[in-house]
């Protein structure tokens, strides 16, 4: 269904991948787990894609992506932040310039280590977050800082992050005047949403985030 673009990125080009529907859509910059851009964060831009959201996933680690933990673990730590927030802010404004985009909205959602990341696009760009299972591999922004609503997707048995320490963000956020839900999953464990990974894959979990997903989104995006 989509297809591999290239964008501007601070002066450079970046790549990711783009699903589109036909009519004119709102976007969604979709931030990859520590794997890569492989084909589960692609199925998800297509997903989007077929419930009406134009779908941006850039490709943070420029053309490389691993199938063993500690692969991933070596590309995630040589991730360079700086320049991985610049392909972030790249891929929304090429969203925004897409002629289909109606209403000039985009959002983000972002898995793991993307979670993260799409926790620190909301301090770059105003856009709603959806931050499933956000890996703390950096310090987290400023709630100040952060210009959209933030929506969490924990799991209760995740350890990386605790739900405790999404309920600290979100208290956090809320101090500071910024929007933010909680939402937690029993007998669900990190990376509960990924049907590619069946040790963790939780089906009925996935189904209901995903219409939470959905729902913040069209809510906030009009």
């Amino acid at each position: 269904m989509g297809e591999i673009v290239e964008f501007a990125s601070n002066g450079k080009t970046a790549s990711g991948y783009l699903a589109s529907p036909v009519q004119p859509s709102p976007g969604v910059v979709v931030i990859q787990e520590w794997w890569g851009l492989v084909d589960h964060i692609k199925d998800v831009c297509d997903r989007f894609a077929t419930e009406g959201f134009v779908a941006l996933a850039p490709d943070l680690y420029h053309g490389k992506a691993a199938t063993e933990p500690d692969e991933a673990g070596k590309l995630l730590m040589g991730l360079r932040l700086e320049e991985a927030g610049k392909d972030m802010a790249g891929a929304h404004d090429y969203l925004l310039n897409l002629e289909q985009l109606t209403p000039k909205k985009i959002a983000a959602i972002g898995f793991c280590a993307g979670g993260n990341l799409a926790y620190q696009l909301a301090a770059l760009r105003p856009v709603p977050v959806a931050a499933f299972y956000p890996y703390p591999f950096m310090p987290w922004p400023d709630p100040a800082a952060i210009e959209g609503p933030v929506q969490f997707h924990i799991a209760e048995q995740d350890q990386a992050p605790t739900v405790e320490t999404a309920r600290e963000l979100v208290e956090g956020l809320r101090a500071a005047g910024k929007g933010a839900e909680l939402h937690t999953y029993p007998d669900a464990d990190h990376a509960f949403f990924n049907d590619q990974r069946p040790e963790a894959y939780r089906p009925a979990q996935a189904k209901e985030a995903w219409q939470r997903v959905l729902d913040f989104f069209s809510s906030n995006l009009g």
